[in-house]
């Protein structure tokens, strides 16, 4: 399984697809790894609080509500854990990332300048 999601990371992160040892060192960590054949998400959780690592679409199912129901997904997995407040951190230039978090109930709340190889990070949370 590890294989197939680093082969569907580096479709949606070609300039910086991660390998499988990076997944199951996510897993080592404590991290949650939800994927299907088009996407997945990754995230982690502390007390009440939980940090989305990372999200991919394949490129061609893009627009499709992967992503949406991906989010949906953990949104009621750690529910279920106590939860209250979900953060992540996305590149400023990623327009579609922002305005999906954005639809899904995301608030910006930070910036961390030249975070991504001198591109800003756009910090936001959501309550739950």
């Amino acid at each position: 399984m590890l294989e197939q999601l680093a082969e569907l990371h580096k479709l949606c992160f070609p300039h910086r697809p991660w390998g499988a040892d990076d997944f199951a060192d996510l897993k080592k960590l404590g991290c949650e790894i939800v994927a299907s054949e088009n996407g997945f998400i990754v995230w982690r959780t502390i007390c009440d609080e939980a940090e989305i690592i990372t999200i991919g679409v394949h490129p061609a199912a893009r627009g499709d509500g992967i992503a949406t129901a991906m989010l949906g997904l953990m949104e009621h997995e750690i529910k279920k854990a106590g939860v209250k407040k979900i953060f992540l951190e996305v590149s400023a230039e990623n327009a579609p990332a922002i305005a999906l978090y954005k639809k899904c109930g995301f608030i910006q709340n930070g910036r961390r300048p030249k975070y991504y190889d001198g591109i800003d990070a756009v910090l936001m949370k959501k309550e739950i």
